[in-house]
């Protein structure tokens, strides 16, 4: 507080992930009865005037009889949403004398006030109060509800309440509850993602080769395309991938938890998010649902909400193929930046990427159904997919429908069997690259891996002259390099051997697009 009838708290702007500090400055004094919020606000924080009056009188305080005007600054920081509403009943509480004057000191505080004075659950208080942490403050202020979010960070303290009278009494004030009539019993749908422990790799049968190769996607990070007809088992590989991944490493697992924050998805009460996410939207998304986007918000796209794990497109050849291709930009820098007008804000999101699509219009291909779609329609189909998306994909299989004599022998490996292969390949991996930023095969670039790949000069040379036959790219070259590497460390050997190139080449080279 630094004067008579001027006071000053703390809240935090969240815009992308990252947490900007917002002072809250109230100025009370004479003059005609007056309520003014300024400083780049959007419709909803301005609308926290109505929402803070009506908390103050339900809880019996007429500190609005006068002419306050509440600050938000700096000015250049955009604010939006209902995040700033108890910040800034706090900071009129301080200018009208209403509680101790260093009751607030050294906090930040979130939350939004219902109009009977309870103070309602916000997004994004996990990075918010990671933002206070790094900042110094040593205390935060949040709802109730969000209480175990806020309490994931480690050393700072954590202050919850439920409803504006009891913040009030803490900071010295009385208050009341005012009774608020007309409830509706019934709870609430928890929106947290779909329980998958009842998938399991072993309801695959007849695919042996293709869930061998979704081990080594699941070792070393690798993004896959899966093609084959309708039926043939694509759906059904893609939805069990998640089941052989690791959990999260804690870096990552708060990163993803922070992202489904912003994003409103953390359900009440929850825990830290530690398995891989799975997104999976449908063809029509939109670029701004896939990616991010928003006009004065900026919201995380599914790709974000699936950092640390799988962004599943079925029926690719059926997204908007300039939807596809913004894509290719996170599938290589492992983030999302969106730009509009006075607004920057980067999301996160490196996630593995499972492309699944038909080989044509009608689903058939030579081998298996009978197609009826002519070479022209089936070239025009997967010709929506752009040869540099594809050129990203480290892995292809081709899937084919099984017989019954596939069918009867199956694949009897779990997927807890196949996920401790992958564990142990990804230590391994993970104790080669210590000394690096990167932690799985998949993150490593081109040049880092041919110079120190281990691997024979002989052999890079001879990958390397795919490219002057035009039979791949230099980062197709690349991505076979990474490949091997993720073959030999599931094999436990210390370096790729010919096999492993070999092994690797079929797999980036799964399938042919005139099938």
């Amino acid at each position: 507080m630094s004067g008579p009838g001027l006071a000053r708290t703390y809240s935090m702007s969240v815009v992308g992930i990252e947490g900007h500090l917002v002072d809250v400055e109230t100025y009370a004094g004479a003059g005609l009865v007056a309520f003014t919020l300024v400083g780049l606000l959007d419709t909803s924080v301005r609308e926290a005037r109505d929402r803070v009056r009506a908390a103050f009188e339900s809880c019996g305080l007429d500190v609005l009889d006068q002419r306050i005007t509440v600050n938000l600054s700096p000015a250049g920081i955009p604010k939006s949403g209902s995040v700033f509403d108890l910040a800034i009943a706090s900071s009129i509480a301080l200018a009208t004398g209403l509680v101790l004057p260093r009751a607030f000191e050294d906090s930040v505080i979130v939350g939004e006030l219902a109009l009977d004075g309870s103070i309602q659950p916000v997004r994004g208080v996990l990075p918010a109060v990671l933002s206070a942490r790094s900042l110094g403050v040593r205390r935060v202020i949040v709802p109730s509800a969000c209480a175990r979010e806020a309490q994931l960070v480690s050393g700072i303290e954590v202050i919850a309440f439920e409803h504006l009278a009891d913040m009030i009494a803490w900071a010295g004030g009385e208050a009341i509850k005012a009774p608020f009539h007309g409830h509706l019993g019934v709870r609430r749908r928890d929106c947290s993602a779909e329980d998958v422990s009842i998938l399991d790799m072993a309801d695959v049968r007849g695919q042996p080769d293709a869930v061998a190769a979704m081990e080594v996607a699941a070792a070393g990070g690798h993004h896959v395309f899966l093609l084959g007809e309708p039926g043939s088992g694509k759906t059904m590989l893609a939805s069990r991938l998640p089941t052989i991944l690791p959990d999260l490493d804690p870096d990552t697992a708060l990163v993803t938890t922070s992202l489904h924050s912003v994003a409103g998805l953390v359900p009440t009460g929850t825990a830290l998010v530690t398995r891989p996410p799975f997104q999976a939207p449908h063809h029509s998304v939109t670029m701004a649902a896939l990616i991010g986007g928003g006009s004065r918000t900026l919201t995380p796209g599914a790709a974000s909400l699936a950092h640390g794990g799988i962004l599943f497109l079925d029926e690719a050849a059926e997204f908007a193929p300039s939807v596809l291709d913004s894509l290719r930009e996170p599938m290589e820098s492992g983030a999302v930046n969106l730009h509009r007008s006075g607004i920057h804000a980067r999301y996160p999101a490196s996630f593995q990427l499972v492309m699944a699509s038909n080989p044509c219009p009608c689903g058939g291909r030579s081998g298996g159904r009978r197609c009826t779609c002519s070479s022209i329609a089936r070239r025009r189909y997967m010709a929506r997919l752009s040869g540099p998306l594809l050129d990203r994909m480290d892995i292809r299989i081709d899937v084919h429908t099984p017989t019954r004599a596939d069918m009867a022998i199956g694949d009897s490996r779990d997927s807890a069997t196949i996920r401790e292969r992958v564990v142990v390949a990804r230590e391994r991996a993970r104790h080669r690259l210590a000394d690096t930023p990167w932690h799985c095969n998949a993150q490593l670039p081109g040049a880092w891996i041919r110079r120190n790949s281990g691997i024979d000069a002989d052999l890079v040379a001879q990958l390397d002259r795919l490219v002057d036959a035009g039979a791949s790219s230099m980062r197709g070259i690349d991505r076979m390099l990474r490949l091997a590497w993720t073959l030999a460390d599931l094999d436990g050997a210390p370096h790729p051997t010919i096999d492993h190139i070999v092994a690797a080449q079929q797999l980036r080279n799964g399938h042919d697009h005139d099938n």
